[in-house]
């Protein structure tokens, strides 16, 4: 696979539109530190288990954090060396710095090999079982770099695959027991949330889809809008029986239905910001839109009371 720009016009325009970088900015830049947001997925589960009070919780939950830090900026090295000439055909991705030849894919796959060791190598100060969670991640990531994103439809799971580890990871490393309600919602969620990215991407590109990515060309607008209604539809109704069986538990607590009208509101909002087309990186749509952040930190605010204060 060629390390060299292929076309002076893509250099210059890269030239004219973002300061000349060296080789640590652009290996900072490949490591993606903005979506290491992601992450926080880990702190859920013990969230939810009503634990994070405990100082090995806390610590052990960090280590989560960090080991998937390491692991999935690992993917982004090995995963954009893999798409570096698909990159180099897209409009914005051919900035980034393996595509634009800062970043040697030699060196690309080198630091993303040692970055996903020490993700995996952290992991072992929470235990032995959060390092499986880490390299059954480091598995499918790379078996999806390699492989399974040009096969449509498994693309998706396996996208949503990553986020759902993210919520065993933060489980297994405090040692608490994930619920079968727990792992429906995070798995359906996180499905809904790449099929309006896959949304996203094919309003970006139109007709170039299938020259950066294979399953876009076989995936229509209407195909990708069932998935999100599939998906989202059933992640609402496991989180209402969710919500009803805390009650439930903890006789006298309305909190956790009352927590339905914002989650449902999120869920809602969000997939209107998808079908603007402003679903390509979720991290964005969070961290951009105010009513959907309002909406976000009143679920959480209940949540938690009904956790830790009721």
């Amino acid at each position: 696979m060629s390390e060299s720009v292929p076309m002076a016009s893509g250099a210059d325009a890269g030239s004219a539109s973002s300061p000349p970088q060296s080789l640590l900015q652009g290996l900072a830049r490949t490591a993606r530190p903005k979506q290491w947001m992601k992450n926080v997925l880990v702190v859920a589960a013990p969230a939810a288990a009503g634990v994070m009070g405990h100082g090995t919780v806390i610590f052990d939950t960090i280590v989560a954090f960090i080991a998937f830090c390491l692991a999935a900026s690992g993917t982004y090295f090995l995963n954009d060396a893999f798409d570096v000439e698909a990159d180099r055909r897209h409009a914005k991705k051919r900035f980034r710095p393996i595509a634009a030849g800062t970043v040697p894919v030699a060196t690309a796959r080198a630091v993303g090999v040692g970055l996903l060791a020490g993700g995996i190598a952290v992991a072992f100060l929470a235990g032995w079982r959060l390092p499986i969670v880490i390299a059954t991640y480091v598995v499918f990531t790379t078996t999806y770099s390699a492989w399974l994103k040009h096969v449509a439809v498994i693309d998706l799971g396996m996208v949503a695959a990553g986020f759902v580890l993210r919520l065993i990871a933060g489980a297994v490393a405090v040692d608490v027991r994930i619920s079968v309600w727990f792992i429906v919602v995070g798995s359906f969620g996180s499905l809904f949330m790449v099929a309006g990215k896959r949304h996203a991407e094919h309003m970006e590109l139109g007709l170039d889809r299938a020259g950066h990515r294979a399953t876009l060309d076989e995936y229509s607008v209407e195909y990708l809008g069932y998935v999100r209604s599939v998906s989202s539809g059933v992640a609402l109704v496991a989180y209402c029986l969710w919500a009803f069986d805390q009650s439930i538990h903890r006789t006298g607590i309305v909190l956790f239905e009352i927590s339905i009208v914002p989650f449902v509101l999120a869920f809602l909002r969000y997939a209107l910001l998808v079908e603007r087309g402003q679903g390509g990186a979720p991290e964005d749509v969070v961290t951009a839109d105010r009513p959907l952040q309002v909406l976000g930190a009143l679920w959480v605010a209940i949540v938690a009371i009904g956790l830790y204060v009721a």
